[in-house]
């Protein structure tokens, strides 16, 4: 029988309840109390539209959250999974539909620095790994930022529509073995500092950039790329420098 991903293993999980499992992959708590005030919040405030749902989500968003610094809103149709593993700073935005997804059994989670933009339909998904975003960090929509093990955003970056930060994967050497039941590996990602991505730029596992770094549209950086220079292709090559 093939392998399944891991939520599929838990949802299959014959040895814990229905409850237990939405507990364990949803909520991240087995507190009844937490579970409880989850739904309330989520049920009564998550989809409701207008400024009305803007400010009971600016209210109760924090009762379910690690962390929430002043002044930060939070769009319609936000998912939260593990939300006490996600920190927030002051003045951030997070727009309609996003997904933050802190996700995992020994991880930190997601860390969003003041001053930062989420736009809509952006995903930050943990797989047991930490998310970092510095200070001022401004996110297009759809952007997706996974994480295996550790990605950071430096201060200022800026990430055009559709930029994807890879932080993991497949094991893929035996061919003869499904992909899917080969090991997971990732070494994570680091940005620096004042980093733009363009629009559909993808960053794979293992990279470092450097600060001060501009990579053009559609590139899949696949190497660390130095201070202060400007890069594209695919894969992408340092152009000239900045």
């Amino acid at each position: 029988m093939a392998n399944t991903v891991g939520i599929q293993d838990a949802v299959r999980d014959g040895g814990h309840s229905a409850l237990r499992k939405y507990q364990d992959l949803v909520v991240g708590s087995r507190s009844l109390s937490r579970l409880l005030l989850f739904e309330l919040v989520v049920t009564l405030t998550s989809g409701l539209p207008g400024a009305l749902g803007l400010v009971l989500r600016k209210w109760t968003y924090p009762w379910i959250l690690g962390a929430v610094g002043r002044n930060v809103v939070f769009g319609h149709g936000v998912t939260l999974r593990h939300p006490g593993k996600i920190r927030i700073g002051d003045d951030v935005v997070v727009d309609d539909l996003v997904l933050l997804d802190a996700k995992g059994d020994s991880n930190r989670g997601i860390d969003i620095g003041s001053g930062s933009f989420l736009g809509r339909g952006t995903i930050l998904s943990c797989k047991n790994g930490d998310i970092v975003l510095g200070e001022h960090a401004n996110l297009g929509f759809h952007c997706e930022i996974f994480s295996g093990s550790r990605v950071e955003v430096g201060r200022y970056g800026l990430f055009a529509a559709y930029a994807y930060l890879v932080g993991g994967g497949h094991e893929f050497d035996a061919a003869e073995v499904p992909i899917i039941e080969q090991a997971r590996s990732s070494r994570g990602i680091s940005l620096g500092e004042n980093v733009w991505l363009g629009t559909g730029a993808k960053v794979l596992d293992g990279v470092r950039i450097g600060d001060r770094v501009v990579v053009g549209a559609n590139a899949v950086v696949n190497e660390d790329l130095p201070d202060a220079v400007v890069a594209a292709g695919i894969p992408a090559k340092v152009l000239r420098p900045r």
